[in-house]
């Protein structure tokens, strides 16, 4: 039998609301097994090599099977659904959006994520996880 992998979240590290995100899914996540990586890893890099449709996106992807040849992406709107569909209970209500088509999600998603540095602020450097997460942040 083959022991399923955790999924992975690749965010902008920089990115102030990113950040914060990041933050919450770690205080709702039921099971604690996601985990996390800055789009600057190497751990992003490779991940992104994998897998060219992402190669220029600066903002949130969430990796199902990270590794594996069944190894999947969803990128932008697709990767907050998918960020809802792991956490469960209420989040799913978030699921609602799947009736907005991709593109207009997506250019949603994008208009957002054009101004998310001058609403929300942007770090020098991605920020150091807190001792007792830490070892859920791929090179961290």
């Amino acid at each position: 039998m083959e022991t399923q992998v955790a999924p992975v979240l690749l965010y902008d590290g920089v990115c102030g609301f990113c950040n914060r995100a990041v933050r919450a899914v770690l205080r709702f996540d039921p099971r604690g097994a996601l985990r996390f990586a800055a789009l600057d890893s190497d751990f992003a890099r490779a991940i992104i090599d994998r897998h060219p449709d992402v190669q220029n996106v600066d903002s949130m992807v969430f990796v199902d099977e990270p590794g594996r040849p069944t190894e999947r992406v969803a990128a932008r709107s697709a990767a907050a659904l998918r960020v809802a569909d792991y956490l469960g209970g209420p989040w799913k209500l978030f699921k609602v959006a799947r009736v907005i088509p991709a593109p207009l999600r997506d250019w949603l998603y994008d208009r957002f994520a054009d101004i998310r540095y001058r609403v929300f602020g942007k770090y020098e450097s991605c920020p150091l996880p807190p001792p007792e997460v830490r070892a859920r942040f791929l090179d961290a």
